[in-house]
């Protein structure tokens, strides 16, 4: 997070680091240079860590979605199915009390559309997806309870993967053969 409360990345500043140019040009307002310089600083292994290790914060990655094949593909154009499993451990940020969501993925192996899906193109969307629908979702959460954001999320995920690879589904329930992945937020 920038020092100005912007997150890095979001669209809303030109140049990633835009705020260490300005920190540097001495555009604060309010605090010292040195002050701006010590804060900056101390939040520097927060914001590089999670890149420099792959990671992100309250961002699904497409190594989430680990897809197990439940029905082989054996005909020509849209045919056979995959699945994923994946248990969400989620950070409320205004309460820090966690909660557990748990939520099955199932995307065809080829459609009409797109043809046959590599399992990284799959993973790619479906984490694209993810991250669409959890913006959404935090931006307005229909309800403070855990348990009905967790319904609005993999609600509005089945939504808009759905959208981006018609078949495709996001249920509260995972298929037998797949391995849950656990993700911390």
């Amino acid at each position: 997070m920038a020092l100005d409360g912007r997150f890095l990345g979001d669209g809303r500043d030109d140049v990633p680091g835009a705020w260490l140019t300005l920190l540097i040009q001495g555009d604060t307002v309010g605090i010292s240079r040195q002050l701006a310089w010590m804060s900056a600083l101390l939040r520097l292994p927060g914001v590089l860590l999670p890149v420099v290790s792959g990671c992100s914060i309250n961002q699904y990655q497409p190594s989430h979605f680990q897809f197990t094949t439940i029905v082989e593909k054996t005909e020509a154009g849209a045919d056979g199915w995959r699945a994923a499993c994946i248990h969400a451990t989620v950070v409320n940020k205004s309460t820090l009390e966690p909660y557990f969501c748990k939520f099955g993925v199932g995307m065809p192996i080829a459609t009409e559309k797109f043809g046959l899906m590599s399992e990284p193109l799959a993973q790619r969307i479906a984490a694209d997806c993810a991250n669409e629908a959890l913006r959404e979702v935090i931006a307005s959460p229909a309800s403070p309870l855990p348990g009905l954001v967790c319904r609005q999320f993999t609600s509005t995920f089945n939504v808009v993967l759905n959208r981006a690879v018609l078949g495709s589904r996001v249920t509260a329930w995972c298929e037998e053969e797949t391995k849950p992945i656990r993700v911390d937020f």
